[in-house]
């Protein structure tokens, strides 16, 4: 039996603006790991990723942040591109859904400039955590201490953050994120 088997890890991304290797890569290493990605956006439908600053594909949604529930998902990955997270930063519903998975202790996973999500859920201060360069600013002003290191591990209060800065971090990013998913005890 996988790792990962019957354990399902939300990806939440916005509308539009998702980076597609950042949402890409982590979902097939889920997946291969034998663990079950969902697609959760604030809108229903279908979002839009890009290559940078060109539109490449589309991908279904599977649920809201209306309608999913954190305590459904045994981890959280929050894929980069400058506007994903500068959009779900502004919505109340991801931002709560967000910190809800701090609060219960679940693993988070966040790449590039998807710690945006996270400074507005008030749950980078204290923590070690790496990024886009862009915003270490951002982040240190929110509390954090800024790194830069391929990817960053931090298990401060109780729960696990996985950070890493750019997409030629994603090998490493996806090892990381699939050897916290298989130290993680199944809460439900």
């Amino acid at each position: 039996m996988s790792p990962l088997t019957d354990r399902k890890v939300a990806f939440l991304v916005a509308p539009e603006g998702i980076e597609q290797v950042e949402l890409t890569e982590p979902w097939k290493a889920v997946e291969n790991a034998g663990g079950t990605p969902v697609l959760v956006s604030t809108d229903s439908g279908t979002v839009q990723a890009f290559n940078h600053l060109d539109k490449a594909d589309t991908f279904p949604v599977d649920k809201t942040t209306a309608d999913a529930d954190p305590a459904d998902y045994a981890a959280l990955v929050l894929p980069g591109g400058v506007a994903n997270p500068d959009f779900l930063r502004t919505d109340p519903g991801a931002v709560r859904f967000t910190k809800t998975f701090f609060d219960t202790g679940k693993p988070v996973a966040a790449i590039c400039h998807a710690p945006w999500t996270l400074i507005e859920a008030d749950v980078v201060r204290g923590r070690r955590v790496t990024s886009w360069p862009s915003l270490q600013t951002d982040l240190r002003n929110a509390g954090a201490e800024w790194v830069d290191q391929e990817v960053v591990v931090d298990t401060s209060d109780g729960s696990t953050l996985v950070t890493s800065r750019k997409p030629d971090d994603l090998p490493r990013f996806c090892e990381t994120l699939l050897e916290v998913l298989s130290q993680e005890k199944v809460s439900h």
